[in-house]
């Protein structure tokens, strides 16, 4: 009885969101991404569309290349204990909500080549799959389910996606 009620309880906290492992779905955020032009304004926040394409592909590089130090022992139990749940969980993002320094992209970007490394990021995601993620150790919040890392990816993409109207 017991773990039936832990197996109900865990059910309920999982977020039901499209499944970015489905080349439907990944297709679909691909769709939406090449509806963006170099002049697309956002509907709120000061990021321009290049910044947020390349603000978008950090989770990604934070995955397949060794380009950001990966945070310290107490970093880390910060980041599980204050971060861990606005990211994987299911409350969506605030507009205009605070950034971890990696994420923020200051400088110019290049609207043609961030658009094509976000896109060939995520088909290299869905093409490894659901199981390639499950219980894959994450950059900041140690081992992740692959509902969470789904929905850590396509949370944060809507999210971009949609403060830029598509």
């Amino acid at each position: 009885m017991f773990a039936s009620n832990l197996n109900a309880i865990a059910m309920q906290t999982t977020m039901n969101l499209p499944n970015i492992f489905t080349k439907e779905v990944s297709d679909g955020i691909v769709d939406r991404i090449n509806k963006l032009s170099f002049d697309t304004k956002p509907l709120w926040g000061k990021m321009t569309v290049e910044q947020m394409l390349a603000h978008c592909s950090v989770t990604y590089e934070m995955i397949y290349e060794n380009k950001h130090a990966k945070p310290g022992f107490f970093m880390k139990i910060m980041l599980n204990a204050f971060v861990k749940k606005t990211v994987v969980g299911m409350a969506p993002y605030r507009k205009n909500s605070q950034t971890a320094p990696a994420f923020l992209i200051k400088d110019s970007r290049n609207f043609e080549i961030e658009k094509k490394r976000l896109i060939q990021y995520i088909q290299k995601t869905q093409q490894l799959g659901e199981k390639e993620f499950n219980q894959k150790e994450s950059h900041s919040f140690g081992k992740l389910s692959a509902d969470e890392w789904n929905t850590m990816f396509y949370k944060h993409l809507d999210h971009h996606l949609s403060q830029f109207g598509v």
